[in-house]
């Protein structure tokens, strides 16, 4: 049996898998936020350590699992969060900074003045923004007191939340070549921290964690920390990668969109780093013994987020459900748009200035046509984004694989496959990241293969809960997204 740590950004989510990857124990808690001041976001990582010890010990009992039973352990985390400890104690020196923290902002734009963001992107195929680790780490070493003469006499270390838990467990300070390739100072061609973005953002090296692959052992639990199970980690990945590897797209070309509160659309780019063009990340994808595969991103910032403002800030929806009762009730748009640029723009177009715009409303419009509006909003991003990394990469794409809260819309996922023009298949569990996990602990651990995973034959793959086939015509799907690519002109123009 495998235990799987998924620990997200509200909560965390701990599976247990049988031989044969399926489920057989689960358990959940979320909890605290912390906004110190406008646009800060912070955890407490000794409430996260807590909490993750507690669900695991839930999931464990929930499966069943007597000392012995467990051959690996997986864990697999939300990105860019950055904690900072004392080695010697285990202490936290600070609150973790979230991804979502944007107080490094103005550095950022300073950065990019002085002409650093080509390195940066050379280098890490990431663009200056305050979402990733590096000014995260930066802030904190100008801001607590000390720290940056303990960081530099290793009585301080810095590691995103995988390399928090593992730290906890085992003792060791690591991390691996996904996560790494979140925080802006690891170069993912040569697979090491870079010299040159280490002395850029002040960050000892000595401070940061060995990187190792996605799949293979990292280090053995302590039985006093794990409920008593001494396991082995042997897989770790950042979430959205964990996603990646959890539906199988383990071959160049294959690739999935999580619908979250934003949306995260991930294509296998194979085994050499690719250039990403603009509005697109290059990162890693996963790392297998000395095999690094790589992955371009698109980074959606508001998908479930718009149907949350319907209903906390309209207030004209009760439930995230009822959006699809809503846009049943229509038999098309009738040139409603809604681009739901609430906190700008994310990838293809990287417009922090865009604002939040609805065009076409006419007396006749009603709050059925502002939520068909958001859903179909969803689905055009996620074309915008598409279509992005199918311009940098050698095939296009031949179906999208789908998770997340937003997967479960069926209205959603069927117009989904209908502006996009393949298909869209559904994971076999809502919890593909922790299932990722899980697969690369069992990879890691000599137990499956990374051909298991492969293709209809592989033999923990091809289990999906549903396949949504287009069938909308070509010349309905270009009204359309000409409609939506004249209301994101507006948009944009509003900044």
């Amino acid at each position: 049996m495998i235990l799987a740590i998924d620990q997200g950004t509200t909560g965390t989510v701990c599976l247990v898998f049988d031989e044969r990857a399926e489920p057989i124990g689960r358990a959940y808690r979320e909890f605290t936020q912390h906004f110190p001041r406008p646009g800060w976001v912070e955890h407490d990582a000794s409430e996260i350590w807590e909490t993750t010890i507690a669900v695991a010990g839930a999931a464990l009992q929930d499966a069943g699992v007597r000392d012995g039973d467990l051959s690996a352990l997986g864990i697999t985390n939300q990105r860019e969060t950055v904690c900072v400890w004392d080695p010697d104690s285990g202490e936290p020196l600070h609150n973790a900074i979230v991804w979502q923290d944007r107080r490094t902002a103005a550095r950022c734009e300073q950065l990019r003045g002085e002409g650093h963001e080509a390195l940066v992107r050379a280098r890490t195929g990431l663009v200056l923004d305050p979402y990733f680790s590096a000014t995260k780490i930066e802030w904190l070493l100008e801001h607590v007191d000390g720290l940056r003469e303990r960081a530099r006499s290793g009585r301080a270390v810095f590691g995103t939340i995988d390399s928090w838990l593992i730290f906890k467990l085992t003792g060791e300070h690591l991390t691996d070549a996904t996560n790494a390739s979140r925080t802006m100072l690891y170069d993912i061609g040569e697979g090491r921290w870079d010299p040159e973005l280490l002395e850029l953002f002040g960050v000892p090296e000595r401070a940061l964690p060995r990187v190792l692959a996605s799949a293979g052992p990292f280090a053995k639990t302590r039985p006093d920390t794990l409920h008593g199970h001494a396991v082995t980690v042997c897989g770790v990945a950042g979430d959205q990668q964990a996603a990646l590897f959890g539906h199988g797209c383990v071959d160049p070309g294959m690739g999935k969109n999580t619908y979250g509160t934003g949306s995260f659309v991930l294509i296998n780019a194979g085994f050499t780093a690719p250039q990403a063009p603009p509005g697109l990340l290059a990162t890693a994808a996963c790392a297998v013994g000395s095999a690094r595969a790589y992955a371009l991103e698109a980074s959606i910032f508001v998908t479930g987020a718009a149907v949350q403002w319907l209903r906390d800030g309209l207030q004209i929806i009760e439930r995230a459900e009822q959006t699809e009762t809503l846009a049943r009730e229509l038999d098309g748009n009738d040139g409603v748009y809604f681009v739901p640029a609430l906190t700008g723009l994310g990838s293809p177009h990287w417009d922090p200035h865009a604002r939040g715009t609805i065009v076409g409303l006419t007396r006749g419009s009603s709050r059925a046509h502002i939520a068909r509006a958001t859903l179909e909003a969803i689905a055009y991003q996620t074309v915008d984004a598409v279509r992005a990394i199918e311009a940098a990469s050698p095939q296009p794409l031949s179906e999208l694989r789908a998770d997340g809260g937003a997967s479960t819309n069926e209205w959603l996922m069927q117009f989904q496959a209908d502006v996009l023009g393949v298909p869209v298949a559904l994971g076999q569990l809502a919890e593909m990241t922790a299932l990722g996990a899980a697969y690369l602990a069992g990879v890691g651990a000599d137990l499956w293969t990374v051909s298991d995973l492969r293709g209809e034959h592989g033999r923990l793959a091809g289990r999906e809960r549903w396949r949504y086939e287009p069938s909308m015509s070509e010349d309905h799907r270009a009204g359309l997204l000409a409609g939506w690519a004249d209301a994101l002109a507006r948009a944009k123009g509003s900044g």
